[in-house]
Order: C-alpha cells, then structure tokens, then sequence
C-alpha cells in the first residue's frame, strides 16, 4: 500500500481540508484519555454518512484498518488506531437533526456532545438520562460504542437503554438502519449488539434516542462517614431494602483532599469517605425516599448528614463528584483510572484489597465511584515521567482488575475493554464464549477492518505499531506530506 495513494484518494472523496497526514497534525489522533498511544496515516472528517461510507471503501480498497474517533474522551483506548490506517472523526457531524417531544425522541449525530442533547430539549421538560463524567466533552457516538453510563445509570440504566435506532456504515461502505423510532421494531436487535460494540462492528452516523420528562421533585443527601468500610456497608443496606435511588456514589478520603481545594463542595476535610445519594418522583415520594435513606444512614454510623433541596444546593454537592479527575491533577502529574464492577456486598473486601494492592506498588489512589452498582473507579497517581512507572502502574491496574472478578465481577463497567482490557477477556470468557463472538463480528464482514486489536485477546502491542509508523512517517523521503 501506498501511503501517498491512499491520501490522495481521501481527500478526493472527503476534500483536502477534512484529510490531515502531517505529522504534526496526527499526533492529536494517537491517543485517548489513556495512557497508551497508536499512530495513524491518515484522519480524515466527514460531515455526513456518505463521506464516513466514501472513507470506508477507500481505506478497504487499500487494505488498512478504520478506527472511528468521537471526542477522544474515552477511557479504554478505543479510539487509539493500533494497527495504524485510517481514523474516521466524526466530530463534524455534530447536528440534532430532529425534536420530537411529544414522542420524546430525539435524532442526532454521533457527533453530539451528550449534555446539548438535554441542554436542547430543556424548555420541552425533557432531558437525556446517561450522564458520563465526561458529558460536557463526550460525544453520543462515543457513547454508543462504550455503552456509557454516569452516576445516574442506577436507576435509569446505561445508553442501550435509551437508543431506539442507529444508522450504521458497514464494513463494505453500506449505509443502514437497525431499529426505528418506536420501541419494538420487528426483527432481530442489532442495535443492542451495535451499543457497546467499541466500533469493531460498524460506524455509527445517526442516533435515536428516547427522551425523558424531568421528575418533579430531586433530593441529593450527602453522607459523611470515617470510614471506607462504614459507606460500603451503606450501599449494600439500601439497596437491600427495595430502594433504588437516582444515584449512589461514594468518594474516599484521597478524592476529597483533591477536590475540595479545587470546587469548594464543603466536603468536611477529616471524613474518611462520603456518599452522595440522589432520589427523584413525585414531591411527597422523593421527600419519603430521602427519609428512609437519611435513616438507613444513621443506623450505620453516618457521622452527618446534609440535604440539599434547593438547585444550587444540589449543584455545590455534585461539583466535586463532577469535577473529580479533573481535581486529582492537583495530587500527582498522571493518572490512571481503572473500571470494574464487583457484588456491592463485597465493596469493602474488595476496596481493602485495592488500597493494599496501592500501598504495596507505592502509589496513592483515589477512590471515586458508582457505588450503587458496585462499578469501582480507583484512580492511580503516579509520575509517567519517572523511568518504569507507567509498567509498573499498568502491573497494579492489572492485580486490580483481578481481584474484582475473583470477586465475582467483571473487567469493566462502562469505559469498555478497548485496548486496554483485551487481553482479560479470557479471564471471565472461555475459549468458546470468545469464538462465537469473533463469528459475530465476522458476520458483519467486520474481521478486518473495523478497531482490529480491541475487545478480543492479541499479543500485539499499540506502543510498537506506534513506534513504527511514527519512523515510517518522519522519516526522510518518507511520503508524509502529500
């Protein structure tokens, strides 16, 4: 293959603008929110299903693989191109394409960044209820291929539970439909296989979503507690009794001692964790569940208990749950953020065996999670500039990964597998579970071409294949401008 044809071929079907190849312009694309990094040859940024389809058959024509990028904010290298090729941005198709309030649908492109979506249907009384940490910067396509979730996935569940419809672009450059605008379209459910799928399936250029009303009532309590163990208890005792609030997140000690300075939540500086509980419905329903949840806490050693009822009260305590990773760059250079799901009732085994794990690798951690669903975030600082810290953090993240399922959980709870976790997957999957899934993708005529080195186990590396093309490409007589 032919660097120099592949570009000239891009930019005759997208435009010169929207087809970037210098070296400096491809390095933005190399990474994610990881810390692993993947070289491109080429980025190009269509504005509508047409151009992604264009770019596909290019790229297949050409023998290279497609790796399809929303906002980059992703947190298992999904969107590092680790075989190199061509990485398809969908950042310009960025439109809400229609309204439907009284359908409470919404169709947009994957280049939607997920708040506009409830920003734009506000005046309606409605709003989009997956809520990522990241959703001022995360975009919908993103979403769709990590099946994203948020503090309030509890209650309202993850982004397949409120996608009705995709448009795809196939592995062969076919533009589809899988389900429609109504809740039970006939036919098989491709579009629950596509959610989550982390691009290895197909492109995703169009999105329905299902739109819900605001409830009319919204309680945050925070709890404040000494320690770990005590909010842990906490999780498993509400849950147990039939609640299921809007949202249940704790954060330990390490996390607040970051935040606090950064927002001015008022997280008392001496609690060993906190959990910050939401419940929502009708006035006199949320005022009862905030009750028995207030009450619940009591009983297990809730040291305080604040209530915010008013907008601005809630806002200030969700302040430091939002702007969490943002704060931890206070506490040390890099980080690394893990995700894995555990039984709530083994929150505090599994928690003592992550700050064990931490203290005996030599790293701090920070503990910020959905405790609700048992879908832990450790947060490892370190300092990727000192000589073996990055292997060394990476060798820490993986005993974490492990005691979680040898807890009887999963390698991941939202953030997918991606590059990172590819090779865990034998771990909760047997040799069986992992073909048929391969037999999936293939159906879709995706082996090839699609995200190659995500989700399935290899022993090929994204830093070597980035090593390589980034000699290949700045290398003297090398075809990197064209």
């Amino acid at each position: 293959m032919k660097r120099s044809s592949l570009i000239r071929d891009l930019q005759g079907a997208i435009g010169r603008r929207w087809v970037l190849h210098a070296p400096e312009d491809l390095l933005v694309y190399e990474y994610d929110a990881t810390i692993d990094r993947g070289l491109p040859e080429a980025v190009v940024l269509p504005d509508d299903a047409e151009g992604v389809a264009s770019a596909v058959c290019i790229a297949s024509n050409h023998g290279v693989p497609v790796t399809a990028r929303g906002a980059g904010t992703g947190l298992s290298g999904g969107a590092i191109p680790c075989e190199g090729g061509v990485v398809i941005v969908t950042t310009r198709m960025n439109r809400i394409l229609e309204l439907d309030p009284e359908n409470r649908i919404a169709v947009v492109e994957p280049g939607v960044i997920n708040l506009d979506i409830s920003r734009s249907t506000a005046p309606y009384g409605l709003y989009y209820a997956p809520d990522p940490s990241s959703q001022k910067a995360c975009s919908i396509g993103g979403n769709v291929a990590e099946n994203a979730g948020g503090p309030h996935c509890l209650r309202y569940g993850t982004t397949t539970n409120h996608v009705l419809g995709l448009e795809i672009v196939t592995a062969d450059g076919v533009v589809v439909w899988l389900g429609g605008k109504t809740a039970d379209t006939p036919g098989y459910d491709l579009t629950g296989v596509v959610v989550g799928s982390e691009g290895t399936l197909a492109i995703v250029t169009k999105v329905i979503v299902r739109l819900l009303h605001k409830p009319e009532a919204t309680v945050t309590l925070l709890a404040i507690f000494d320690t770990v163990t005590q909010a842990s208890r906490v999780v498993s005792s509400i849950i147990g009794k039939g609640m299921v609030p809007a949202a249940l997140e704790m954060m330990d000690k390490n996390t607040m001692d970051a935040v606090e300075p950064f927002v001015h939540a008022g997280y008392p500086p001496d609690a060993g964790a906190v959990l910050l509980i939401e419940v929502e419905g009708l006035k006199e329903d949320a005022q009862e569940q905030a009750d028995a949840v207030a009450s619940i806490c009591r009983e297990l050693e809730a040291r305080e208990i604040r209530i915010g009822l008013s907008q601005e009260d809630r806002d200030r305590l969700w302040a430091g749950r939002k702007g969490a990773l943002g704060a931890l760059g206070r506490l040390a250079p890099s980080y690394y953020i893990l995700d894995g799901v555990i039984p709530r009732t083994r929150l505090p085994t599994v928690l003592d065996g992550v700050y064990e794990a931490c203290d005996r690798f030599g790293f701090r951690v920070a503990n910020v999670f959905h405790a609700g669903d048992g879908n832990l975030h450790p947060n490892v600082m370190f300092d990727e500039r000192v000589q073996g810290a990055t292997k060394k953090v990476l060798d820490l993240g993986e005993e974490i990964m492990r005691l979680c399922v040898d807890a009887g959980g999963s390698i991941t709870g939202e953030h997918g597998v991606g590059y990172e976790k590819r090779n865990y997957m034998s771990w909760i999957f047997s040799p069986d579970d992992l073909e048929v899934m391969s037999r999936l993708k293939a159906a879709f005529g995706a082996s090839e071409i699609f995200n190659p080195g995500k989700v399935f186990p290899t022993s090929k590396g994204c830093g070597e294949v980035s090593s390589r093309m980034r000699a290949a490409i700045a290398r003297v007589g090398a075809d990197a401008f064209v």
